[in-house]
C-alpha cells in the first residue's frame, strides 16, 4: 500500500467534539460517526457506527479533566485497532499529567511517562499535540509525535496589536526560554518573574527581572490553571510602574476560581486557544478572555501527516 492509496477518517472523543468538528471543517470533511455507551454505574464503552478497515484514523481528544477523558481516548485506540485501521493517530491538544515529566522529590510517579506506556499499550501509531509543558515529554513515547506550537498564533495577534514599548514577560524562571523565543522573533526586551512557591499551586513572593517600567507587557505561558502565578505577575508588574500587561497562554485549564482571579486582577486581555473550552458558566466572568482556534493549524498538520510531507514549516521555534 503506498502513500495516499488509504482513506482517512477524523473521530472525536465527547469532550473534544467542539474542536475535532472545526477541525474536520478545516479539512472539507466530515466527523466520522461514534458513540459512547454509558452503564448506570458510570462505566462506558466508546464503539465506532461505519467502518475503519484499512483506514488512518486520526481520534481527537483532550485529557480535561485528565482521568475520564484519556481513559476513553484509550478505549477509542483500542476500538480502532480491534476494527482493523491501519494507523491510528491520537490528536491530544491539551496532553495531561504533562507536568508530572520528571522526579523531583522521592517517591512520586513520573504521570507523562505512564501516559504515554498506556497510549502505545492501547494500539496508538502516532500522538499530535500543543505546547507540551516540557520538551522532553517527546522522548517518552516509542512512536512518532508531532509536537505542535501555537506561537504562529499568538506572534500574529500580538504583531496585530501594534503596541508600543513591548515587552516580552515570562510568569517564572521555567518559562524563561519560551519567552526569550517570543522576545528574540519580535526583537523586543525580555522580563523574568522570580517566584517561590509555598506549596503546589500557592505562590509566595515574586519580583521582575529586567526593566518593567512605562512598558506594555505580554506574559507568555503554556498552561494556566489556578492562574494564582499569572495574576499577581501582572499585578506586580503594574506595581512595578507597566503600562499594562497582557497575557497568553496555550492551554486555559482554570480550575477553580481562576477566572475571577483573571477578572478581578490588573490583566487586561488573556488570550488562549481552544484546546480546551472555555467554560460557559453563567457566573462566571470571561469577559477578559480572547480565544484563539488551533483548528487550522491541526488540520494542517493532519493532511501533512496523511499525505507524508513535511511539516516542518508548522513550527516558529
Amino acid at each position: 500500500m503506498g502513500p495516499n492509496d488509504h482513506q482517512f477518517k477524523i473521530f472525536s472523543c465527547r469532550n473534544s467534539r467542539y474542536l475535532a468538528e472545526r477541525i474536520a471543517k478545516s479539512l472539507n470533511t466530515e466527523l466520522g460517526k461514534s458513540e459512547v455507551t454509558v452503564f448506570s454505574d458510570g462505566e462506558f464503552q466508546p464503539a465506532f457506527l461505519e467502518s475503519v478497515r484499512g483506514a488512518t484514523v486520526f481520534i481527537v481528544q483532550s485529557t480535561f479533566p485528565p482521568t475520564e477523558n484519556l481513559f476513553e481516548l484509550l478505549l477509542m485506540i483500542d476500538a480502532a485497532r480491534r476494527a482493523s485501521a491501519y494507523k491510528v493517530i491520537a490528536v491530544i491538544p491539551y496532553f495531561g499529567w504533562a507536568r508530572q515529566d520528571r522526579k523531583d522529590r522521592p517517591r512520586v510517579s513520573i504521570g507523562a511517562k505512564l501516559v504515554a506506556n498506556l497510549l502505545h499499550a492501547a494500539g496508538c501509531d502516532r500522538v499530535m499535540t500543543a505546547d507540551l509543558h516540557a520538551d522532553q515529554i517527546q522522548g517518552f513515547f516509542d512512536f512518532p509525535v508531532d509536537h505542535i506550537y501555537a506561537s504562529n498564533l499568538f506572534l500574529a495577534y500580538i504583531k496585530g496589536l501594534k503596541l508600543e514599548n513591548l515587552s516580552i514577560a515570562s510568569p517564572d524562571m521555567g518559562g524563561a526560554k519560551r519567552a526569550n523565543a517570543y522576545s528574540r522573533i519580535l526583537s523586543v526586551p525580555m522580563i523574568i518573574c522570580h517566584k517561590s512557591r509555598e506549596k503546589a499551586n500557592v505562590v509566595g513572593t515574586m519580583t521582575a527581572i529586567g526593566d518593567v517600567e512605562g512598558r506594555n507587557i505580554v506574559i507568555v505561558d503554556d498552561i494556566v490553571d489556578t492562574a494564582g502565578t499569572i495574576t499577581k505577575c501582572a499585578d506586580m508588574l503594574l506595581e512595578k510602574g507597566a503600562l499594562s500587561v497582557r497575557a497568553v497562554c496555550t492551554h486555559a485549564v482554570l480550575s477553580g476560581n481562576a477566572c475571577t482571579r483573571v477578572a478581578k486582577s490588573g490583566i487586561k486581555e488573556f488570550i488562549v486557544t481552544d484546546t480546551i473550552p472555555m467554560r460557559q458558566d453563567p457566573d462566571t466572568d470571561i469577559s477578559k478572555f480572547t480565544v484563539l482556534s488551533v483548528a487550522e493549524t491541526f488540520a494542517d498538520v493532519i493532511e501533512k501527516v496523511y499525505k507524508f510531507k513535511s511539516i516542518s514549516d508548522t513550527f516558529i521555534f
